[in-house]
């Protein structure tokens, strides 16, 4: 065996051994998860990313009081309030999670009767305002910033 044989065995092993080390170090990189290989599931991985956010708002209000009764003066109270301000006093309400706050503002924008077709629309029509005026429910986030609008605003 010359010097050239010597050196291209050597080469040759040295290269078989290094491309093993890759296969190996790709393999434990696949088992681990860092390296995701098509069509190899691994029941110990899920590789699925949602992100929900829920915009929606409901107010669910039950008392044993006659809210008819007042039906008359709180109506005309509302007929002085534009549809954004209904909007805004009853995000406000509703972010301040005071139910009796919730239920005065009820009353002051109209809906002594939470099951009306008129206050159905109202809270189909919310969602989308919400939407439009996100800055508006990033001002009054918390319950504290909430309430204080209500208070300032109610009694416009």
């Amino acid at each position: 065996m010359n010097r050239n044989a010597k050196i291209a065995l050597g080469c040759g092993g040295a290269g078989c051994l290094g491309l093993i080390v890759v296969v190996i170090a790709v393999a434990v990189l696949i088992v681990t998860g860092v390296i995701k290989a098509p069509g190899i599931y691994s029941p110990s991985s899920n590789s699925n990313y949602n992100y929900n956010r829920n915009s929606n708002y409901n107010v669910n209000v039950n008392t044993n009081d006659n809210l008819n009764a007042n039906s008359n003066s709180d109506s005309s109270d509302s007929s002085s309030l534009s549809d954004d301000d209904k909007h805004k006093l009853f995000q406000a309400a509703g972010m301040s999670q005071d139910n009796a706050l919730i239920l005065r503002v009820l009353r002051k924008i109209g809906f002594s009767n939470t099951g009306s077709e008129e206050y159905q629309q109202f809270i189909k029509d919310h969602s989308p305002w919400a939407l439009r005026n996100m800055d508006f429910v990033r001002s009054v986030l918390t319950p504290e910033k909430a309430r204080e609008y209500v208070e300032a605003h109610i009694d416009d």
